[in-house]
């Protein structure tokens, strides 16, 4: 009954949503005479603010056309390398026409950024993907909104996600492969890295944990209180809804979107409160630049999507009830998860020292539970003056989170690229010669027969007849013309 409640509020607000922002044009339209009036400017701040608290936030579009390389400008075009029903696996592929550009994009290193499952579109790592994007070849996990998604498909579970995960690697390849999960796919990232070592599968090379909740009994924040204080059945109860019939994903039972907005809203009212009327200050005195960084930051913020109730309650469960990943007694389609199983993936764990999502020490847990990992290729690293989207997003992690990635992922290369030898040189060619080797075996026992004294001379003889004949013949100018 909520999620119907909160489309009806959408159609009543829709209308009045498209009459403020006309009104707000109107008095700023240097054609409206009514703009030139004193009070024109603060009436069109007040319905532009209204027009954005009103309005529906749709899926933001990447938007990253260019990037530089070698202080060149290359070319970005965005597909779906792999597409599942619940994420597609998305490839940021660069292109150039300068050949030193193309050599040295060539021999960089591939990173699999595994955007969070938590509200949010993946678009939110804009900022982490363009900057990776400059020394990187960048695949993003893009989950889909759930009320997307027919019920036809199945729901969607935490081992669902783990499965995903190692189907990536997998599709990728993890020899050359570098894994940067960020806030919430921590967990599930872990683990399915984890089970791919227990299994003697070969694992990626490094992987980076960003502020996440490995182990979030360290330094409880708000929203692991949340979970922790509130039942299994509370949730199932109060959060769960249904999909309204006028979406593809009708009678799929979701966690809404808006409500994970709502409760990350709810947690710092205040400053939202401020950054709103921060942009109404901003139209007054007609400070373009700050009023465009406020819609940016809230169009990407805004933007919420559903997950399916499966997935969203095995995590309340799993990593904020039980804490079975640090507790050692996780499983995953019935195998328990072992960290210290991880031998040859280096890793980086990074928390930031103001993260009021996950706390201190909840994601530097990884280090300790992956023993098998050799102290030297183990780091951890906090970030100074960084809140939970400083990480991933903004001045610090451009200037100080990426630079630490980066030299990590260059300390281990991981396995060379091998040229793909050609038809006429490959080994896989052996099966020819071996089709060929009777035939020789056929003519052996003919060369191998022994000439008769007889034969010896009769062959002797007529060479020399023939060699006599050569030398008595006279060469004319008309058969050296023939020659």
């Amino acid at each position: 009954m909520l999620y119907q409640l909160q489309e009806f509020n959408r159609a009543l607000l829709e209308p009045l949503s498209s009459w403020a922002q006309t009104t707000a044009k109107a008095f700023i339209n240097p054609n409206n005479p009514l703009s030139y009036y004193p009070v024109s400017q603060r009436i069109a701040a007040g319905y532009e603010l209204l027009y954005r608290l009103g309005k529906e936030y749709e899926k933001p579009d990447f938007g990253i056309r260019t990037i530089e390389v070698l202080g060149k400008k290359v070319t970005v075009t965005e597909f779906t390398s792999l597409s599942k029903p619940f994420c597609n696996l998305i490839r940021f592929k660069r292109y150039s026409d300068d050949v030193d550009v193309i050599k040295s994009m060539k021999k960089e290193p591939i990173v699999l950024v595994v955007a969070p499952l938590s509200g949010h579109h993946s678009s939110l790592l804009r900022d982490t993907v363009s900057v990776l994007l400059q020394n990187h070849k960048v695949y993003l996990t893009d989950w889909i909104d759930a009320r997307l998604v027919p019920t036809s498909e199945g729901k969607f579970h935490l081992d669902d996600y783990v499965h995903y995960i190692q189907e990536f690697i997998r599709f990728i390849g993890a020899d050359n492969l570098h894994v940067i999960s960020v806030c919430q796919p921590t967990v599930p990232v872990l683990a399915a890295i984890s089970l791919m070592a227990t299994n003697g599968e070969k694992t990626p090379v490094t992987m980076t944990m960003m502020g996440g909740p490995i182990d979030a009994r360290k330094s409880p924040t708000a929203v692991n209180s949340l979970a922790m204080t509130k039942s299994f059945e509370w949730f199932e109860n109060n959060v769960i809804c249904t999909v309204p019939p006028n979406h593809p994903g009708a009678g799929r039972k979701v966690y809404p979107g808006f409500l994970q907005h709502a409760g990350f809203v709810a947690m710092n009212p205040d400053r939202h409160l401020r950054s709103h009327w921060d942009y109404f200050q901003d139209l007054l005195v007609g400070d373009a630049p700050d009023a465009e960084a406020h819609r940016k930051f809230y169009d990407e913020y805004n933007a919420v999507l559903d997950m399916d109730s499966s997935y969203y309650l095995d995590t309340i469960k799993t990593v904020f009830q039980e804490f079975a990943l640090p507790k050692g007694t996780w499983k995953v389609d019935g195998q328990l998860v072992r960290p210290q199983d991880i031998k040859h993936t280096a890793l980086l764990a990074i928390e930031g020292e103001l993260d009021d999502i996950s706390g201190s020490g909840q994601t530097n847990a990884a280090l300790e539970l992956c023993a098998g990992i050799p102290k030297n290729n183990k780091e951890g690293y906090e970030v100074k003056g960084a809140g939970h989207y400083g990480i991933f997003s903004g001045r610090r992690w451009r200037e100080m989170v990426y630079p630490r990635i980066s030299e990590f992922i260059r300390k281990h290369p991981g396995t060379p690229i091998k040229p793909v030898a050609s038809k006429a040189t490959s080994p896989t060619t052996k099966p020819i010669t071996k089709r060929a080797a009777p035939a020789k075996k056929t003519v052996q026992p003919i060369a191998k027969k022994k000439t008769t004294a007889r034969q010896t001379s009769a062959i002797a003889t007529a060479t020399k007849k023939v060699a006599a004949k050569v030398m008595q013949t006279k060469i004319t100018p008309k058969s050296r013309s023939k020659a």
